[in-house]
């Protein structure tokens, strides 16, 4: 498994030769969707199909995005796919409080192996209120991120500013709980390819780290600009280089001044650019 994914591919879960076409993709992990992707019509044949595909291990990690927290289909969605072998990890639609990831967590687990790792999507008001506690509800929970789509119609935003605040609680609150960063919610228009570029700068300099797809053409966009940049690269060699001569402040050539936490965010960059 890659080490630090960049990239998630979202595929409806009603139609598995697209998901059979999505583990092939090159997304660092594949994200099977029972909700929103799936007419209601459908639900149950989505679940029979990811439960027949994902019977046996996939070659890469492949996520169960399941219905409703407080739907009736959820129950039937753990029930078929929560300890199949083809599924690494769980994502949780709309959660907006702790006690649904403590409840699904001790609902899915496995004797004496504990619950399959968790995901929360924060996509209502009330979530990214409770955005810390839901972080840190159970040590299960291996990731928070928005679903952008959803709390967007939730606030009444309309330009894409009104959610940065969101963003940042959200990005703030998964740090705080000893979570990896969120990856950024998906971009809509798949043929957008420019403005899936900008909005991945503005979501980097967030704090973000890789993003949600609903496209294979997505992934090698998201990664390049998700992955350090040359010039990048070549300042955090620099900076590791230098600290590792001298003990204690000092600056680079151009006067840049190096402490632990420069040092710290260089060997990030470098850890993120030999990621595989």
């Amino acid at each position: 498994m890659t080490a630090t994914p960049l990239t998630w591919l979202y595929v409806p879960g009603d139609r598995p030769r697209v998901v059979a076409k999505a583990l092939a993709s090159g997304a660092d992990i594949v994200v099977v969707d029972l909700e929103d992707a799936v007419a209601p019509d459908r639900k149950e044949y989505a679940r029979a199909a990811t439960a027949e595909l994902l019977a046996d291990p996939q070659p890469v990690p492949v996520h169960v995005r399941i219905n409703a927290l407080d739907g009736p289909l959820a129950a039937a969605d753990l029930g078929a796919v929560a300890a199949l072998p083809g599924v690494t990890g769980l994502r949780l639609p709309k959660v907006t409080s702790p006690e649904q990831v403590t409840g699904i967590a001790d609902r899915t687990a496995r004797a004496g192996g504990g619950a399959p790792p968790l995901h929360a999507l924060l996509e209502t008001a009330l979530g990214i209120e409770h955005a810390y506690e839901i972080a840190s509800a159970h040590p299960a929970l291996r990731g928070v991120s928005l679903g952008e789509a959803d709390l967007r119609a939730d606030l009444g935003v309309r330009g894409d500013a009104g959610l940065d605040w969101c963003r940042a609680r959200v990005i703030v609150a998964a740090r705080a709980a000893g979570l990896p960063p969120p990856p950024q919610s998906v971009h809509p228009d798949i043929r957008d390819l420019d403005g899936l570029t900008a909005t991945c700068a503005h979501g980097r300099a967030l704090g973000f780290l890789g993003r949600a797809a609903i496209h294979p053409r997505q992934l090698p966009v998201i990664e390049r600009a998700y992955l350090p940049t040359q010039e990048e690269l070549e300042r955090a060699e620099a900076v590791v280089k230098a600290a590792a001569r001298e003990q204690g402040a000092q600056a680079l050539p151009d006067g840049t001044f190096i402490d632990l936490a420069v040092v710290a965010t260089a060997q990030r960059t470098l850890s993120l650019a030999h990621r595989r």
